[in-house]
């Protein structure tokens, strides 16, 4: 595929291979220099798909990385923020938690009783998951429809641990 070639949209995928897309890609560490190369990757692989999306990687409290690439607008960074949100509140992707709601017969705005304003349950924002120390950060994409946002993650998340 050429660097201008679309990448075909994912497929959506289940409960069980979001849930399994977690447990596989739990890292030994994650320090900043991993933020820097985590991010650095993600600005390659959306730079190489022209895709107009904002990037942001954090540890605790601390934002390490972020970028904003042509085409991505402000509203991304608050997408990010709510996305972000999600996954410090639930522990895990916002993808998976917009999911489970679904798979309830709801939606996340209508049954979390969470400000829309502040929580997306929407693909993207992905736990950065430490061996024996879980939960401790988080990186998120925004700019792509939602099943995109998250697989763009996910992809480098692959890379990066390989």
């Amino acid at each position: 595929m050429s660097a201008t070639s679309p990448v075909p949209a994912p497929a959506a995928p289940s409960i069980a291979e979001l849930e399994e897309q977690e447990r596989r890609l739990t890292l030994p560490h994650f320090d900043h220099d991993d933020a820097w190369t985590l991010g650095s990757l993600l600005v390659e692989l959306a730079r190489q798909r022209r895709a107009p999306v904002a990037i942001d990687i954090r540890r605790g409290g601390q934002q390490l990385f972020h970028a904003a690439l042509p085409g991505s607008t402000p509203d991304n960074d608050a997408w990010i923020d709510r996305k972000r949100r999600v996954v410090e509140r639930y522990g895990c992707s916002s993808y998976l938690v917009g999911s489970r709601f679904r798979a309830k017969g709801t939606t996340f705005e209508d049954s979390s009783r969470l400000d829309p304003d502040t929580y997306a349950a929407h693909g993207g924002a992905f736990p950065i998951t430490v061996e024996g120390a879980g939960v401790i950060g988080t990186v998120v994409v925004s700019g792509l429809p939602q099943i995109e946002d998250h697989a763009m993650v996910v992809e480098a998340l692959e890379r990066f641990k390989s």
